[in-house]
């Protein structure tokens, strides 16, 4: 009887859902700059009520397993407070996806957003409705809003990755954010006249047709480049050049574009150690492309890439 109660059991529990939340994130509050006047215990407060919010919460209609899980870090510095209760600083946004047959993850997201603005009280619910952002108290509802809206640039990224502009429907999400964001004073980020690099232009030019060529290269670049490294390291080579060219291209059309900027950031590294082991036309042709789409680093690509 026992290995049967143990049997149905065990079947009972695989025939429930997978681990349905698909966020493995970890958020850190770091407020070591704010005055010693404030009781720094509401930060860390703050810290597992974010942290809740993110991994608690149902993004998507499908169930991940926990392998499948996406691993993001956001780091929230807290600059000063203006008044009481309301903070600002800056959010720093990294995601990373795991690269087939391999240890190695390889970076989603490697971001820092300069205009965070928020109100709030230790033990405040911390709540998110995308479709009634505008219509709670503004500074409350920023920080919630902000951190949703990475929540589905993230998943986007991911789903793109994996499948051909797999990730539409959570940049649509995204921009659903930007639309419905919160007003006041201060908060900004959120529109298309508060600067070239935001929260607006990103989603923006995720889901704008002109830069269809960049969903395009996120899909060569992990699923038809990285992850057939094990397997043909040779052939994953020339994809990833296929890939640079698709995003050169579009460069061309539309020079300095956020998103462009936002997906080679911090991508140095990698391109390199892909690129390192290719022949001699392969390297000088990976030189000139990132060369063009990466102009912060054209020194390192001329140096490490002879």
């Amino acid at each position: 009887m026992k290995k049967i109660n143990s049997f149905l059991f065990a079947c009972i529990i695989y025939a429930l859902p997978a681990h349905a939340q698909e966020l493995e994130a970890r958020v850190t509050v770091n407020a070591q700059k704010i005055n010693t006047t404030v009781d720094k215990k509401i930060f860390n407060t703050l810290q597992t009520q974010l942290n809740n919010f993110l991994n608690n919460r149902k993004w998507t209609n499908d169930n991940f397993h926990s392998n499948e899980k996406i691993e993001c870090h956001f780091l929230l510095s807290i600059d000063n407070t203006s008044e009481a209760n309301v903070y600002e600083g800056k959010l720093t946004v990294q995601a990373a996806r795991p690269v087939y047959n391999s240890d190695y993850k390889s970076p989603l997201v490697n971001y820092q957003d300069g205009d965070i603005t928020f109100k709030y009280v230790e033990f405040q619910p911390i709540e998110f409705n995308e479709n009634r952002i505008q219509g709670t108290d503004a500074y409350s509802s920023n920080l919630t809003a902000i951190l949703a809206y990475y929540a589905y640039i993230i998943l986007g990224l991911d789903y793109d990755s994996f499948s051909p502009k797999g990730g539409t429907p959570y940049f649509q999400k995204a921009l659903n954010i930007v639309n419905n964001a919160p007003e006041a004073r201060n908060i900004s980020g959120w529109k298309a006249f508060d600067g070239l690099r935001n929260r607006y232009w990103l989603a923006e030019n995720l889901v704008n047709s002109k830069y269809n060529l960049m969903h395009d290269g996120i899909y060569t670049y992990f699923r038809s480049s990285l992850d057939k490294m094990y397997n043909d390291e040779g052939d994953a080579r020339k994809n990833i050049l296929d890939a640079l060219n698709r995003l050169q291209t579009m460069n061309k059309d539309n020079p300095n574009s956020m998103i462009l900027q936002f997906f080679v950031s911090n991508r140095a590294t990698e391109m390199i150690g892909i690129m390192k082991k290719g022949t001699p036309q392969e390297k000088r042709q990976a030189v000139d492309i990132l060369s063009q789409l990466d102009i912060a680093n054209i020194a390192r690509y001329k140096q490490e890439l002879k």
